[in-house]
């Protein structure tokens, strides 16, 4: 329990801004945080192993695990600036597994090997473009709670 959930209105059962609290904004941490690790990991052991390969799709697989990253660390985090941070970083991510899924699907010469974005996350079930529609719709509502 933190200081705030001591408050009298916390106690009065007013909601506080921006609160993971329960439910839906947990879910996400947990993906998000699931997500973090997995692109990082698939990242790291692509570059070591062989950068010179493809090292546009593993640069992208870093830059998803690092977008990843950020959106974790300000859900955790909490309050409504933090709130606003993650929402325009989903927005962003969301383009970015647009723009490379689509990328992939026109031009797939021009990937050698696989993005966590290529084909929309399909290598993912298709999380990685479900994951920061569903983050921006929680995280409107949570700035109304």
């Amino acid at each position: 329990m933190t200081d705030t959930d001591r408050t009298p209105a916390a106690a009065a059962g007013e909601k506080r801004p921006f609160d993971l609290g329960t439910g839906p904004g947990r879910v996400l941490v947990w993906f998000y945080g699931v997500f973090t690790v997995a692109a990082a990991s698939r990242a790291i052991v692509e570059m070591i192993l062989h950068f010179d390969k493809a090292p546009l799709p593993y640069a992208l697989s870093a830059a998803a695990a690092a977008v990843y990253g950020f959106i974790t660390y300000s859900l955790v985090r909490g309050g409504e600036k933090a709130r606003r941070t993650a929402l325009v970083c989903c927005a962003a991510e969301l383009a970015g597994v647009l723009i490379v899924g689509t990328w992939t699907l026109v031009e797939p010469s021009a990937f050698s090997d696989a993005t966590v974005w290529s084909s929309f996350g399909r290598d993912y079930l298709f999380i990685p473009v479900i994951l920061p529609v569903t983050g921006m719709m929680w995280l409107r509502r949570a700035r109304t709670a």
